[in-house]
């Protein structure tokens, strides 16, 4: 049972690291297109261990120890390599803290994306919502304010990490539109092949973020997360040179990807407030809204294909 518990956490992991890094993708792609072919195989290859060995590896690892200080460096990255139950209670009395920091990062970004960004419509009520984007930072303030107070009834530690939370996503959404913003100005520009490698990797470490913080959804093992979201990473980035303009037909994966980024941060949100979630939940729920909108896509896709050979 073990081990098919670990299959399914990886399995789920690696869905999720793809379909929540789609816009990573179409930026990579489009700046990839203004690169030179040893631009692009090195983005391929060096990129990719960076990406999974550096990013994916350390950023877990980095996490585990900001919220567990009394391991240490060395202790947060052997603790779940090791059977020492000293770590594993040191780990388990800091998991509230850290699910419920990325429990808010990712229910602020799920509420970013369905009040102020353009999207394809994939169910009803998210227009209305779009059409409201002035709520949405009256929105997140009341939640956050909510969850404040009641993990103040638990522990002000609790408290401390959602504010830290709502801090990391803002923090990090700043930098991530600022190099949006950059990635624009790249596509097509003059600027060196060695300029935009940089760009793509530092903008993948801003991405991978919401992976990180979503596996701890799934797993606190660190071995877990950096397969499940190493393989996610790969498999995205043999799409960025292959077939990334398939991809984009499929119109309401990243409906996908954000609900599944709901589902995560209440499951997160819940777990912090010590409420038991079942392991298999957290990649059955995302294999279960991923493949709703993926037919949902495909759908529409034959429904494009019957209209263009009627007309």
């Amino acid at each position: 049972m073990a081990i098919l518990s670990a299959i399914l956490v990886i399995l789920g992991l690696s869905l999720f690291e793809g379909v929540s890094s789609i816009d990573n993708a179409v930026i990579n792609a489009e700046v990839l297109s203004g690169m030179g072919e040893r631009g692009r195989r090195w983005f391929l290859l060096w990129g990719l261990l960076f990406a999974v060995v550096v990013v994916r590896g350390v950023l877990p690892w980095l996490i585990v120890w900001l919220s567990t200080p009394s391991l240490g460096p060395l202790g947060s990255l052997t603790a779940t390599f090791t059977s020492d139950p000293r770590a594993a209670a040191a780990i388990a009395a800091s998991s509230p803290l850290l699910l419920l920091g990325g429990g808010v990062f990712l229910l602020f970004l799920f509420f970013h994306w369905l009040f102020l960004e353009d999207k394809e419509y994939g169910l009803r009520g998210e227009q209305f919502f779009l059409s409201q984007s002035a709520w949405f930072y009256a929105t997140v303030s009341l939640f956050l304010t909510a969850i404040i107070w009641f993990a103040l009834q638990r522990d002000s530690m609790l408290a401390f990490a959602a504010v830290v939370g709502s801090t990391a996503f803002f923090v990090i959404h700043g930098f991530r539109r600022q190099m949006e913003e950059e990635g624009r100005k790249l596509v097509g520009g003059t600027r060196s092949d060695l300029s935009k490698l940089l760009y793509l990797e530092a903008l993948d470490a801003t991405f991978s973020i919401d992976g990180v913080l979503g596996a701890f959804a799934f797993t606190f093992s660190i071995p877990l997360i950096i397969l499940g979201n190493g393989f996610g990473a790969l498999i995205l980035r043999q799409l960025t040179i292959g077939n990334i303009a398939r991809i984009k037909t499929y119109r309401y994966l990243k409906n996908g990807a954000m609900y599944s980024i709901l589902g995560l941060s209440l499951i997160m949100l819940s777990n912090g407030f010590g409420v038991h979630i079942p392991e298999w939940l957290s990649p059955i729920a995302t294999a279960g809204v991923v493949g709703y909108f993926f037919w949902k896509s495909k759908r529409e896709i034959k429904n494009r294909v019957r209209v263009r050979d009627r007309g």
